[in-house]
């Protein structure tokens, strides 16, 4: 439930932060503190790496400091220019250092995000997008630096997740032991391996839900013929 709670609370600050947003740089006036070697001291990303790019940050929790930096990209030129956001970040926990980034596209939809739920430094949630939804999460559930869960998405719902339950993945090699489906966000079937070869020794099944989804199914198709 915390890391659900963290998923949303990060959500909701790359997606618009406080209702009143202040800006604590204007677009384009200011760089963000650097270190000598050029990266961002608060451990961001969203840096300009060359001309065409503006920079805004805003102080959504009220405390002066700000906590969500935008980066924004010139593309087109002449009356085509038009400003483009290809990187967004937020310090969602107060300590000044970011802990969760949102890459886009060149037309502006999500590519790739990057969080540090648990704030302790290391990147433990990967997660991709296609065409603007989400289709693929990594996420290090047990704190170790591997991932361990892998959730698949099919138009923006989860279908499908494979789990490392006995963490015995490394980063060359995925080895799932437990494999879980989805119809309409809920479970109707888990696969577990028992004895380590990779496939699946035992199956539990949602029956009731596996046949409402099965009847839906022949409905649909009825109706659209």
């Amino acid at each position: 439930m915390k890391q659900v709670l963290l998923a949303l609370l990060g959500l909701a600050v790359l997606g618009c932060g406080s209702k009143n947003p202040q800006p604590v740089a204007s677009p384009g006036s200011a760089q963000p503190e650097s270190t000598s070697g050029g990266e961002i001291s608060d451990g961001g990303r969203c840096m300009p790496d060359g001309p065409g790019y503006e920079v805004s940050e805003y102080d959504t929790s009220g405390d002066t400091t700000p906590d969500v930096r935008k980066l924004f990209k010139t593309m087109g030129e002449g009356s085509l220019a038009r400003l483009v956001l290809v990187c967004r970040e937020a310090d969602l926990n107060g300590d000044r250092r970011k802990d969760i980034v949102r890459l886009y596209t060149e037309e502006g939809r999500p590519m790739r995000e990057e969080a540090d739920r648990d704030f302790d430094g290391r990147i433990d949630e990967v997660t991709q997008y296609s065409n603007g939804r989400v289709s693929l999460q990594e996420i290090d559930t047990s704190g170790n630096g591997m991932i361990d869960t892998k959730i698949f998405y099919e138009a923006g719902q989860p279908v499908r997740a494979e789990r490392d339950m006995n963490n015995r993945s490394t980063v060359a090699e995925w080895r799932p032991d437990r494999w879980e489906y989805y119809v309409d966000g809920r479970t109707v079937r888990i696969g577990t391996d028992l004895n380590g070869d990779g496939k699946v020794d035992r199956w539990d099944r949602d029956e009731e839900r596996l046949r409402n989804s099965a009847l839906a199914k022949q409905r649909s198709t009825e109706v659209s013929q």
